[in-house]
């Protein structure tokens, strides 16, 4: 079976690359934005964001006790707490829709409930210090109170549908990880170890000089790396350097998959159509801005220039919050690796739940302005 399956997809590859239009200069405008997206994203969020973002799970997922995750977002643990922590617990973090993920998988992995690991994964991106800052200031108050608050609420709102869809027996978790043993060390070595971590993502999102934003960064990697090396064993280190290879493994290749063909379909959505669509608060607007928005792939703090230039061109503030809601909360690498970690069903039922809700945002929005 394996063989058929394999031979299939040789012959579809061989027969893709035979009669690839590759003198078209659609192809070509296409081949060049999605090698251009995948350069960008490179260069400016794998070594700062998304490798930070990997150790930082692999650290949770050694020295964070089960029990802890399992009393503030399990399952059974208190639904006001569980649903609160996550849903501004992400904020500090300049995430994208990509970097959240592998905090995401590790708190999976630590036992916390869908419904909350759904909501953290929702608000993190959507909320972020710097884009609520940056929305307020270019885009006005409004819009960037709507976004605070609808964010907050829909990421709720949809953790708690997608823990009542799918209702989990289990402690939650996924199966991708071996459980590693726990490793102990003293809460102030902890502290000042995670710390430095998360602040290598925040000082990366703060408007900083860029010689200053590195001085930071290279202070805090000193801090992380002289505590591993001189005040962890030997064997701890090991372990957060494996649990970081696994989810490397893991979410690197799905995400350059995506990254890739979100560059290279963006030549090919025609522009002008979705403003003139858009430029009503209307269900239709409201619906094309959300799915645009969740298969689109936006860095962090991009999704608003990008608005403001819609807004500029006639975008209806109805459908700019929807794009708001779903574009930094889902894009098309964000949905390769989200089913890796649920599964294609959960993964299905999220998409469509995120751009349901951000479509009925946005419409009640449009109507309050």
């Amino acid at each position: 079976m394996k063989d058929k399956s394999f031979f299939i997809v040789l012959i579809l590859f061989f027969l893709g690359i035979f009669f690839m239009p590759i003198n078209s200069p659609v192809f070509q405008e296409s081949l060049f934005s999605a090698f251009y997206l995948l350069h960008e994203y490179a260069r400016l969020h794998v070594l700062t964001c998304l490798v930070p973002a990997m150790f930082i799970a692999g650290a949770i997922s050694i020295f964070v006790k089960k029990d802890v995750v399992l009393k503030y977002l399990g399952s059974e643990s208190s639904k006001l707490y569980s649903y609160s922590i996550a849903s501004v617990s992400g904020s500090i973090l300049a995430v994208c829709s990509c970097t959240i993920l592998p905090l995401f998988a590790s708190i999976r992995k630590r036992g916390a409930g869908l419904g909350p690991a759904i909501t953290f994964l929702f608000s993190g991106p959507a909320i972020n210090i710097a884009a609520v800052f940056l929305t307020f200031s270019v885009l006005g108050f409004d819009i960037g109170l709507a976004r605070v608050i609808s964010a907050v609420g829909l990421s709720i709102i949809v953790g708690i549908s997608m823990a009542l869809i799918f209702r989990e027996k289990s402690e939650g978790g996924t199966l991708y990880f071996e459980e590693s043993p726990e490793v102990t060390v003293s809460s102030r070595i902890f502290i000042t170890f995670f710390f430095s971590m998360v602040m290598i993502l925040v000082v990366n999102g703060l408007a900083i000089g860029t010689l200053l934003k590195y001085l930071l960064i290279g202070l805090f990697i000193l801090v992380v790396l002289f505590i591993a090396i001189f005040k962890f064993s030997r064997e701890t280190s090991k372990s957060w350097l494996v649990e970081t290879w696994c989810f490397g493994k893991m979410l690197i290749p799905l995400l350059f998959i995506g990254v890739f063909v979100a560059g290279f379909i963006m030549p090919l959505i025609p522009q002008q159509l979705i403003e003139q669509i858009v430029g009503k608060n209307n269900i239709i607007g409201n619906l094309v801005a959300s799915v645009f928005g969740a298969f689109m792939y936006f860095s962090t703090l991009t999704e608003i220039p990008i608005l403001q230039a819609l807004i500029t061109k006639g975008m209806s503030n109805g459908p700019a919050l929807a794009l708001l809601l779903a574009g930094p909360s889902l894009s098309l690498p964000n949905m390769l690796v989200i089913r890796r970690v649920l599964g294609s069903k959960r993964t299905a039922v999220y998409v469509i739940l995120v751009i349901l809700y951000s479509t009925a945002a946005g419409l009640i929005f449009g109507n309050l302005v």
